[in-house]
């Protein structure tokens, strides 16, 4: 998001009532309608209506029109947009298909540079979407640590005579990491070079993963 956007949510998300109606559509498996959110926070539809239509204006809300077997107007129905933060509360459906996929993945003994391989190509899509088509304005590790951010590893960097470490404070996947090192430690090597690489104006000297210390962290040299 650009800053203006940024800017927007942010005050969006700071009304208490907002930031609960979003955490409860957060945690749902499928899109709510005002009348279901309003019932289940114990609120009037009157109330939850235009609070919903300001988390859509903002871009944190996606509308979906349901006709099965209404009688009048269509509902809406509303969900996180594809692009919207989700706060670690991502559906329930979402971290078992991670576990089953990780689970599938060492079954089949996907190597350690095939998991990156298939990082590296969503690290290129990240890039892709996080440029616009434009060189970013702050560089790289900035490009990177903001990545990283919006994924959830809290990110920490200290720059010294050209290498910037990245260190991931916090791993979200951590769970998965610990049972399947091989597959999801890679995926993420792939995901921040493939980034890196499209990116440009730095390179991946170093990726250091569970099995070399505590917290993981990337070494990027700024060109």
């Amino acid at each position: 998001m650009e800053q203006t956007g940024r800017l927007d949510v942010l005050k969006a998300l700071g009304d208490n009532t907002r930031y609960a109606i979003y955490l409860e559509l957060a945690r749902s498996a499928a899109p709510r309608s005002t009348a279901e959110v309003a019932e289940t926070l114990g609120l009037h539809a009157n109330t939850v209506r235009p609070h919903l239509e300001r988390m859509r204006e903002v871009g944190l809300l996606a509308v979906h029109t349901d006709n099965r077997g209404s009688v009048g107007r269509p509902q809406n129905r509303y969900a996180l947009a594809p692009d919207a933060p989700s706060l670690g509360l991502e559906p329930p459906a979402f971290p078992v298909l991670a576990r089953m996929l990780a689970e599938l993945a060492a079954a089949a003994g996907a190597a350690a540079e095939l998991s990156a391989e298939a990082g590296a190509e969503q690290g290129r899509l990240l890039a892709e979407a996080h440029a616009g088509g434009r060189p970013p304005r702050a560089g790289c590790v900035a490009a990177v640590t903001t990545m990283l951010a919006e994924l959830g590893f809290d990110p920490a960097v200290v720059e010294d005579d050209g290498l910037a470490t990245i260190a991931f404070t916090h791993c979200p996947y951590s769970e998965l990491a610990a049972a399947h090192p091989e597959v999801v430690c890679h995926l993420h090597r792939g995901l921040v070079q493939g980034f890196v690489e499209s990116i440009g104006g730095a390179g991946v000297e170093r990726f250091r993963t569970l099995a070399d210390r505590d917290p993981c962290q990337v070494e990027l040299s700024i060109r």
